[in-house]
């Protein structure tokens, strides 16, 4: 529905039809809530404003009387609100800049630790030697930026930037462990040890047939027992190439639950390696919103609940707790609706900030490849009023978001956003 600019009123839902740039507030949408907002929307020099009626909360002004031509207005300048306003707006582009550098710097390096993984995996057993060296670098360079003295944000990759699901998989598992690991305070050399068992936790799938290892249906007794070996086949190739103990520890034990009902030992809490229990919160974690079949995955936020509702005895509650902590209520690549009815994606998180991460919003009137992306901790007005699974999304939404069908992860501490903690 379309108005005239001098029905406008507080309460009414408006749509500004020019460039995001164009204009000094926050969104192309968004409920009016006072006159000095009607002002600045008159300043535009738009003739008509489009409505959205259904969410509105006032009625437009009547129309006013035609009458003859007035002569030509005098220019005002800008009020100390709207200098503001548009000084507020020139803070939200640099904010999505750096958010939009900070995620391209991240799948550079997420692609690059990628093809590391990959080559590890070839030379396993043809080179274990030069496996071991690129497995130590790799986790040598990712200790050497978790150490730095930053906060961590942890970013949602691209599809496109996952790579094979053999190489994700493990390289999640690293990172996110990696993560709890120092925010438990643990030793950098205890940290380095964790990253390299992360690295080859599942190495053992290789001698298990690829059938039964990507089966997307209930595997039989027989075959899940074949599956489980994996743990000590790891362990046989672990020793091959000299990983340490405690690497060797997080293979042979990373399916170890605290309630014992884990195998292959069925030990009990504080008989499991502090390591194994680190990777045995992400590795179930992450096998929840990857699996087999994309399907039947949980969302981020759903596979978090579910851990801590329902599986909470299974888990040392000390890195499960950290771990909630930092990837948030909603972690990323959870689908949200906002307190305003916008939809959006999370984007990233800071640790710290577990209701405040950085959002993929949903709007129509700005090209997908220049989407917006609100940081909430600096958008006081706005907060996730629900978490949402992508197939109830009206399929435009769905196109533009593009939830992740795979959810894969990387930190970076160049965050200079962040405050301290």
């Amino acid at each position: 529905m379309t108005i005239s600019v001098d029905q406008l009123c507080v309460g009414l839902y408006v749509h500004l039809d020019i460039g995001w740039l164009e204009h000094s507030f926050a969104r192309n949408s968004f409920r009016i809530k006072n006159a000095e907002q009607i002002a600045s929307i008159r300043k535009l020099g738009l003739k008509t404003i489009r409505i959205e009626p259904a969410r509105c909360e006032a009625r437009p002004l009547p129309p006013p009387p035609v009458v003859a031509p007035a002569a030509a207005p005098v220019v005002e300048q800008p009020s100390a609100e709207e200098l503001a306003m548009i000084q507020a707006k020139k803070e939200r582009v640099e904010r999505l800049m750096a958010e939009r550098e900070a995620i391209a710097r991240c799948e550079k390096e997420y692609l690059k630790a990628a093809n590391t993984l990959k080559n590890i995996s070839r030379n396993l057993f043809s080179r274990p030697e030069a496996a071991y060296e690129d497995a130590d670098q790799l986790i040598q360079q990712m200790l050497d930026s978790l150490l730095a003295e930053r906060d961590i944000a942890i970013h949602l990759m691209n599809d496109k930037i996952a790579g094979e699901e053999a190489y994700y998989h493990s390289l999640n598992v690293s990172i996110l462990a990696m993560m709890v690991a120092k925010e438990m305070a643990l030793p950098p050399a205890d940290i380095k040890i964790l990253g390299m068992g992360c690295l080859f936790h599942d190495t053992g799938k290789v001698e298990i047939p690829d059938r039964i290892v990507h089966n997307k249906f209930e595997l039989t007794k027989a075959e899940q027992n074949l599956l489980q070996l994996h743990c000590n086949y790891g362990v046989a190739i672990a020793e091959k190439i000299g990983l340490p103990k405690g690497a060797i520890d997080i293979i042979m034990q990373h399916h170890e639950y605290a309630d014992g009902s884990g195998y292959p030992g069925h030990l009990i809490a504080d008989k499991i390696s502090l390591l194994a229990r680190i990777v045995c919160v992400i590795n179930t974690y992450d096998n929840h919103c990857n699996r087999p079949n994309p399907a039947d995955s949980l969302t981020p936020y759903e596979a978090l609940v579910h851990m801590f509702a329902h599986q909470r005895k299974l888990f040392d509650p000390i890195p499960l707790n950290i771990f909630i902590r930092c990837m948030g209520v909603y972690p990323p690549g959870t689908v949200v609706k906002l307190s305003d009815g916008t939809f959006g994606m999370v984007v990233s998180v800071n640790a710290g900030k577990p209701l405040r991460p950085c959002v993929l919003i949903y709007d129509p009137s700005v090209p997908k490849n220049e989407a917006i992306i609100l940081d909430l901790n600096k958008e006081s007005e706005l907060e996730v009023s629900a978490s949402l699974r992508p197939a109830v999304l009206a399929p435009a939404v769905y196109a533009y978001l593009s939830p992740r069908k795979h959810m894969t992860y990387y930190f970076d501490t160049q965050n200079t956003q962040a405050p301290k903690r």
